[in-house]
């Protein structure tokens, strides 16, 4: 065979091998999709807590400029509060209850129905590679375990719309545009010792913030580690490759 021509089957591995390795540097390299969401992740039945909603920006040449949350008509919050954010405005929308709700201050027929965020004038936004969060007290939170959805909108200064506002179904993979969720833990059995945690002072609201915030870097930084683990990988899968091709064109001299 002439010097310098692979043989088939060799050329196949071959390409196989740069195929791997090509793949995997472009999954590596991919930054992962980002999306609007709240935490905590979980929370006691009937607690007051701190929700952070925390926003990135996904474009590579547009800014965010407004984000709109709508809080769940079918599971309505009594007392909601905003936590004032420099270089942004934000507006309130009330609405009545399918039936009036019960707090400590008594019966409550007004509750909100959706906050939204808006750029103050002069002010960049959420600019593309960053991200930001924007802090809501809430309670109580309704007494009943399962998810609570908190649908959002946000809306880009190029005039692009994302409706984060899919609910994942039980059981299957998460959808492309997850509405931000919470999932209210079940009620402590009677006699366990253990109770609901009372997040109503300001103290319990800053534990919580905090929690959330260690959960979303945790999430980040395990991002990160898959990342570079990708990265590793594939520029392993690309080293054997060009191995290949030298031994077997040394062979074939």
């Amino acid at each position: 065979m002439p010097a310098g021509i692979f043989r088939p089957r060799r050329l196949s591995r071959l390409g196989v091998l740069a195929a791997v390795g090509a793949a995997t540097l472009a999954v590596a390299v991919t930054p992962a999709s980002a999306h609007v969401s709240v935490a905590p992740a979980t929370a006691a039945p009937g607690a007051y807590t701190t929700l952070t909603f925390k926003v990135p920006n996904e474009q590579d040449s547009a800014s965010t400029t407004s984000l709109d949350v709508q809080f769940p008509s079918e599971a309505p919050i009594a007392s909601v509060s905003v936590q004032p954010k420099a270089g942004w405005d934000y507006r309130i929308t009330k609405s009545k209850p399918a039936r009036p709700l019960r707090s400590d201050d008594g019966v409550v027929d007004e509750v909100v129905s959706r906050i939204t965020w808006t750029v103050a004038q002069g002010s960049p936004g959420i600019r593309p590679g960053e991200f930001d969060t924007f802090n809501v007290s809430a309670g109580p939170l309704p007494t009943t375990a399962g998810p609570v959805a908190f649908k959002a909108l946000q809306t880009y200064s190029n005039g692009e719309v994302v409706r984060w506002v899919q609910i994942a179904a039980p059981g299957q993979p998460e959808p492309d545009l997850p509405a931000p969720t919470i999932t209210i833990t079940a009620a402590s059995a009677p006699g366990t010792g253990t109770a609901p945690a009372d997040t109503s002072s300001t103290g319990g609201d800053t534990q919580t913030s905090t929690a959330a915030a260690s959960g979303g870097d945790s999430d980040d930084g395990t991002a990160r580690a898959l990342g570079i683990a990708g990265v590793v990988l594939g520029l392993i899968a690309v080293a054997l490759a060009a191995l290949f091709a030298v031994r077997t064109s040394r062979r074939q001299a």
